[in-house]
C-alpha cells in the first residue's frame, strides 16, 4: 500500500485545525484585500475577512502561486511516496489547469484530480480519498475513481443580498435595485463547472423551500439508485455570523431528509466573495463503493 499525502485546498471549507485531525494537507487560498494579500486561516480568518466586506474594501480571490504548490509538494514528497492534490474546480478557478501542468515535472507522482466540487461537496471528495488511500488505492486509482464521480455531486444556495452579484457583474444595477425593492432571492446552483441561476423567489422562506424542493428531485431522480445504496451523503453550508438562522436551517434540511446524516461547514470564502454574507446551501454528492 503506497504512503499516500492527501492535499486539498481551503476552498474545501477545511481549516487547518481540521486538516491536522486527518491527517491531510490544506493550501490555504490568497485573496487581495486593498491590494495587501492575505491567506484563508493563516492570516485571514472568517470574522477578519466578514468585516473586510462590511468595510465594502476591494476584495478579489486569486490562485495559489505556483512556486508554493511545488514547494509543499516537494516537502511532502520527502515523506510520502505519492500526492492526491485535490483542488477547487477547474471550472471555478484555473487553480485545478495550473496545478495539472505543474504535477508534469513530479515523475507520476502527484496526481491533480480535476474534481468539479467545491466547499462542501469537495470536502466530501478528500474524505472519500483518504478511505480509498486507507483501502490500499494507488494514486492513479485514486484519482480516476474520484474524476469518474466527479459530476455526481450537486449544490443549491441562497443568495441574501444582490449587492455581490452586481459588483460582479452577474446581474445589471437596475436588476439589483428592482430585486431588492422585490425582496427577490436568487437561488444559485453548482453542478461542477460553474455557478448558475436557478430561480429568484421572494423572501428567505421561499428560498429555502425552492433549495429543498430542488435536492429532493435530484435525490429521486438523479441519485436515485446510489441512494437506495447507501452511496449518498449530504451536507449543509453557511457563511458566518448567523447562528440562528443556520439552527433553523439545519432543522429543516434534517426534516426534509430524516433519513440522512448530514454534516455540515462554513462556506468558502472563495463562494462568499462573489454572493456576499447571509448564504445558506444544501448539497449532496456521490461516494465512490470502496
Amino acid at each position: 500500500m503506497p504512503d499516500i499525502a492527501i492535499v486539498t485546498d481551503s476552498n474545501s471549507g477545511i481549516t487547518q485545525a481540521e486538516a491536522t485531525k486527518l491527517g491531510i494537507v490544506v493550501l490555504p487560498m490568497p485573496f487581495f484585500i486593498d491590494e495587501n494579500i492575505h491567506f484563508e486561516g493563516i492570516d485571514l480568518s472568517q470574522a477578519e475577512f466578514y468585516d473586510f466586506l462590511k468595510q465594502e474594501v476591494s476584495v478579489s480571490t486569486s490562485q495559489p502561486s505556483p512556486g508554493d504548490v511545488m514547494d509543499l509538494w516537494q516537502d511532502l514528497l520527502k515523506e510520502h511516496e505519492e500526492i492526491i492534490y485535490i483542488p477547487m474546480s477547474s471550472g471555478l478557478s484555473a487553480s485545478c489547469a495550473t496545478s495539472m501542468a505543474l504535477a508534469a515535472d513530479f515523475d507520476n507522482r502527484v496526481f491533480v484530480v480535476d474534481n468539479k466540487r467545491i466547499s462542501v461537496t469537495q470536502r466530501q471528495s478528500v474524505l472519500d480519498a483518504l478511505s480509498l488511500a486507507k483501502a490500499g488505492r494507488t494514486g492513479k486509482q485514486i484519482k480516476e475513481t474520484l474524476e469518474k464521480n466527479a459530476m455526481e455531486a450537486s449544490i443549491y444556495l441562497m443568495v441574501d443580498t444582490l449587492q455581490y452579484l452586481k459588483k460582479g457583474g452577474r446581474i445589471t444595477p437596475a436588476a439589483a435595485m428592482i430585486g431588492t425593492v422585490l425582496n427577490l432571492k436568487p437561488v444559485l446552483t453548482i453542478q461542477g463547472d460553474k455557478l448558475d441561476a436557478y430561480a429568484k423567489v421572494r423572501g428567505v422562506r421561499q428560498a429555502r423551500k425552492v433549495m429543498l424542493e430542488a435536492m429532493k428531485k435530484d435525490m429521486q431522480n438523479r441519485f436515485a439508485e446510489p441512494l437506495s445504496k447507501g452511496h449518498m451523503s449530504m451536507q449543509i453550508a453557511y457563511s458566518y455570523g448567523q447562528d440562528e438562522a443556520v439552527k433553523a436551517w439545519r432543522a429543516e434540511v434534517q426534516d426534509a431528509f430524516p433519513d440522512m446524516e448530514i454534516s455540515e461547514s462554513l462556506l468558502a470564502l472563495s463562494i462568499v466573495c462573489h454572493t456576499g454574507p447571509g448564504i445558506l446551501a444544501v448539497a449532496c454528492s456521490k461516494k465512490p463503493a470502496i
